[in-house]
C-alpha cells in the first residue's frame, strides 16, 4: 500500500511540493482538506489543480475507516465500531460532558481512542485482548478515528431529535450533530484508553497525535489529550522526556503487587515499585498532576482495606484518582460491586485528602467496555460461541 498522507507532516509535504515545482501555498491547501475539512477523497479537494490531485493520488493513499456498526445508550454515549482496509475492527467511544449548570447541554465531547487490534497484555478482566493481539495501528487509523467521527457527526441532520434505543441494541436512529452557531469541532478531549496498550505501539501513536496536536492539523491542545498505560514502564520514561505536554493516566486497578498480580500480568514485569518510580520521574518532567485509572471489581480491590494503599500511591504521586464501577464482559468471572458499596470506597478514599472521582457511568447499557462490541461482531460473522473465560499469559 502507498503511505497515508495524513501520515506526512507539513515539513514533509513541504519538501514533497518542492521536488513537484508546486506552490508553497498549495501545501496549506492541501493540510486545510485534509484536517478542517476532513476529506475522504482527492476529488472533493476542488481548490487543488487537477494535475497535482493525479500526483498525490498516485504517491499517498487517502484510506478511510468503514463504519460497520453503533450503539448508543440513553444517556447519549456513542460506540463507533470501526472496519479496516484488512477487515480488521477496532472501537471508538464518544463520550459527551456532563450536562452543564442550570441544566444545559455541555458542548464538551471526549472521545476514547483505540491503538492496537486486540491486545497482548492479559488484563483478566478486559475484553480487549480476548482474541489475543492482532496487529498495531498505523498512525492514519489513530487519528482516522477523530476525522471519521467528526465526518458522522456533520453528515447527521441538524434538527433531528435523538430516538431512545433498546438496551444492548444497535443504534440506527443517530443523534444529531450541534447546532451551526456552536462551534465546528465536536471532539474537545483524546483519551488514548480503548483497544489496546497505546505505550506498546510508541511511535505510531505519537506521530499521530503530534498530527492531531498539530496547529496544521485537527489543533487539539496536548493538555486535552490523555495517554493510558497500564503500567509500561520504560515507555513512561520515554514520554516524560517528549517535549509535549500530554496528560498520562495509570490503568492501575490494584494498589498492592498482590492484587494487581492477580488481574494484571504486566504487574509481573514491572512491579508496583518500579511503576511507581517511573510515575515519580514523569510528575518531575511534566510538572502535572497523573490520573489514577481504579476499575471497581467486587471481591477483588473494592474492600476497605485497599483504601489506605490507594491512598498512600495517589498522595506520593500527587496524582488524582478516577474510580470506575465494572463493565460486566460476557464470558468473564468478575462483576460489579453494589453502588452503595463503590460510594463508600469514594467516600473513605476521599477522607484521605486525595482528589477523587466516582464516575458517573455513562454507556453501561451498551457494550461499554473496551472490545466488547468488536468481540461479538467477529464472533457473530464467524459463527463462534460467546467469550469463555480463558487463561491468560503470567
Amino acid at each position: 500500500m502507498l503511505p497515508d498522507v495524513r501520515q506526512e507532516t507539513r515539513e514533509t509535504l513541504t519538501a514533497r511540493f518542492k521536488e513537484w515545482d508546486v506552490p508553497h501555498y498549495r501545501v496549506d491547501q492541501l493540510l486545510h482538506w485534509l484536517w478542517p475539512r476532513r476529506a475522504a477523497s482527492w476529488d472533493e479537494m476542488t481548490n487543488l489543480p487537477k494535475a497535482l490531485r493525479e500526483s498525490l493520488a498516485g504517491t499517498f493513499s487517502l484510506g478511510s475507516l468503514t463504519l460497520a456498526r453503533k450503539q448508543g445508550s440513553r444517556d447519549t454515549t456513542q460506540k463507533f465500531l470501526w472496519q479496516l482496509h484488512d477487515g480488521a475492527y477496532v472501537e471508538s467511544v464518544l463520550i459527551p460532558a456532563n450536562p452543564a449548570l442550570y441544566g444545559d447541554r455541555a458542548d464538551r465531547h471526549t472521545l476514547c481512542v483505540s491503538t492496537q487490534v486486540g491486545c497482548a497484555y492479559g488484563c483478566r478482566f478486559c475484553a480487549s485482548g480476548l482474541d489475543g493481539w492482532k496487529r498495531n495501528l498505523a498512525p492514519w487509523e489513530i487519528s482516522g478515528q477523530v476525522l471519521a467521527i467528526e465526518r458522522w457527526n456533520q453528515s447527521q441532520p441538524a434538527a433531528e431529535t435523538p430516538a431512545p434505543t433498546a438496551e444492548g441494541s444497535t443504534e440506527t436512529a443517530t443523534p444529531t450533530r450541534a447546532a451551526a452557531s456552536q462551534p465546528e469541532r465536536l471532539i474537545n478531549n483524546l483519551v488514548i484508553m480503548g483497544m489496546g496498550e497505546p505505550l506498546a505501539n510508541y511511535d505510531n501513536l505519537l506521530a499521530a497525535l503530534r498530527s492531531l496536536n498539530a496547529p496544521w492539523g485537527a489543533h487539539i491542545g496536548a493538555r486535552k489529550i490523555t495517554i493510558s498505560t497500564s503500567g509500561v514502564v520504560p515507555r513512561i520514561r520515554q514520554l516524560g522526556a517528549e517535549p509535549e505536554q500530554f496528560q498520562l493516566a495509570i490503568s492501575l486497578h490494584g494498589a498492592t503487587d498482590e492484587v494487581r498480580n492477580r488481574i494484571m500480568p504486566i504487574n509481573r514485569k514491572y512491579p508496583l515499585a518500579e511503576l511507581t518510580a517511573a510515575c515519580d520521574d514523569y510528575v518531575q518532567r511534566k510538572g502535572r498532576m497523573i490520573t489514577l485509572e481504579y476499575i471497581l471489581i467486587d471481591g477483588v480491590n473494592d474492600a476497605r482495606d485497599q483504601v489506605q494503599p490507594l491512598s498512600q500511591l495517589a498522595r506520593r504521586l500527587n496524582a488524582k484518582v478516577n474510580l470506575i464501577p465494572y463493565n460486566k464482559v460476557e464470558g468473564l468471572e468478575w462483576s460489579r460491586p453494589a453502588e452503595e458499596r463503590c460510594r463508600a470506597f469514594a467516600s473513605a478514599l476521599e477522607a484521605t485528602d486525595v482528589v477523587t472521582t466516582l464516575r458517573i457511568e455513562k454507556g453501561h447499557d451498551i457494550d461499554a467496555a473496551c472490545g466488547q462490541l468488536r468481540l461479538r461482531t467477529e464472533r457473530e460473522i464467524s459463527g463462534q460461541p460467546a467469550a469463555q473465560p480463558s487463561e491468560q499469559p503470567g
